[in-house]
């Protein structure tokens, strides 16, 4: 199916159950609005204005400082997000499995990097099988021990395959993800590499999320040695002569500490090296781990502007069962969990058309499947049944794979478009 045949029906989670089917870019005809409750709660709402404004404001940063980003697409899975990203200027799309890899393709991406090991034959001959189908098309995926390359080149002679796979060495941390240990071990398998018919080596890949804790000047110090680690890898690979493409990619992840891993994206090499950012969450953004990370983040760079929450979950109040505790109607189907509690950040009371900020100390202490449990201040405002309370998330990836679309919302609650979503 087609994104021109694709159709929004009451099978989706949030759709109004008696609105007729509408395909995703055609849901602003509805001339549906938030505040009238014309959609069906709990509901996750994308801010149209804030995800324009990580868009441009992310590819202004890469590009200002020379490299290109392949954003993570499995922070979305969004194939109309994806193409957002493209036509604003993004190199390419990163993903963690071969499935996710052909969403991205189908909306266009024609640079992919599998941020993971490949090995399995069915990956293998999907990728072989997305290469022949669309022209133009590279995939790089990670390599970091001998045994993957003996088994991807047992594939290769099982297929009587001729033309090699592209890769990246994968440079890890210890005790964290995969990669190689020590710079020895990735030297070794740089050549096992090379002399492998079955696969060219194209750069080396890192993942440096793991050594960040939200500390201002602690992640800069941990992240930037490792990075400098990384970079004298790539050095010692190009002075051996162990790349085997026109271009040499130096990647790295970015979403927590992008300021401190953009720099180190660069090095002297004698072959033109493309440095390429994998953040993910930036088009949706957060209220909870992400904005923490993004206020270091500022500090460090002297940024005045940056990137804005563009995803909610709203949910209306249900019972008020006694004094200081409201239930929503929203539990761990509906937003993310795994790194902290959703908090409520705007409120709109049963009638009103438009929102405001949810008085002080307002919190939801905990989920259960379909409910959120706030608390408040008994002394204090109270929520009541019917008002629509806003919760910002923390760690996009976890609500988006929740739904299967979103509406996109303007500044008056107004329903102007849709995305689709294809966990």
């Amino acid at each position: 199916m087609t994104q021109d045949t694709l159709l929004l029906d009451e099978r989706c989670k949030g759709y109004p159950l008696a609105a007729a089917p509408c395909p995703p870019g055609r849901i602003g005809s509805r001339g549906w609005n938030l505040y009238r409750d014309d959609l069906s709660y709990p509901i996750a709402v994308l801010d149209a204005d804030a995800l324009e404004h990580n868009l441009r404001w992310m590819q202004a940063f890469a590009e200002s400082r020379g490299i290109v980003i392949a954003p993570h697409g499995k922070t979305t899975m969004s194939p109309q997000i994806f193409r957002r990203q493209l036509d604003a200027g993004a190199w390419g799309l990163t993903f963690a499995t071969v499935w996710q890899a052909g969403v991205g393709v189908r909306a266009g991406a024609r640079n992919i990097i599998i941020a993971n090991q490949v090995l399995c034959t069915a990956d293998l001959d999907g990728i072989v099988a997305l290469l022949d189908a669309y022209a133009g098309l590279r995939i790089w995926f990670l390599v970091d021990s001998v045994a993957q390359v003996e088994r991807v080149e047992a594939w290769s002679r099982r297929r009587d395959r001729q033309a090699p796979l592209d890769c990246l060495l994968e440079v890890g941390v210890a005790g964290q993800r995969t990669g190689c240990r020590t710079a020895d071990q990735a030297l070794t398998l740089a050549r096992r590499i090379h002399d492998s018919g079955a696969l060219r080596l194209g750069g080396i890949e890192c993942y440096e999320g793991g050594l960040a804790k939200c500390d201002l000047h602690g992640d800069q110090a941990a992240v930037s040695a490792f990075l400098d680690a990384v970079r004298g890898i790539t050095q010692e690979c190009d002075r051996a002569g162990l790349f085997q493409d026109d271009a040499i990619i130096l990647s790295a992840g970015g979403s927590a500490v992008f300021d401190v891993v953009a720099p180190a994206l660069r090095a002297e090499v004698s072959r033109p090296l493309r440095g390429v950012l994998r953040s993910g969450c930036y088009i949706a953004h957060d209220h909870g781990h992400y904005a923490g990370f993004l206020r270091n983040i500022e500090a460090r760079a002297g940024l005045d502007d940056s990137l804005r929450p563009a995803l909610s979950v709203w949910a209306m109040v249900q019972s008020v069962p006694e004094p200081g505790l409201a239930l929503l109607g929203c539990g761990k189907r509906d937003v993310s969990f795994d790194l902290s509690l959703p908090q409520p950040v705007r409120l709109a009371p049963c009638g009103a058309s438009a929102d405001q900020p949810v008085p002080e100390g307002w919190a939801v202490t905990a989920l259960n499947d379909h409910h959120a449990y706030l608390h408040f201040d008994p002394a204090g405002p109270a929520p009541s049944v019917g008002d629509r309370v806003a919760l910002g998330i923390s760690h996009p990836c976890t609500t988006f794979d929740k739904w299967s679309w979103m509406p996109l919302i303007d500044a008056r609650g107004g329903v102007i478009d849709a995305v689709t979503i294809e966990f």
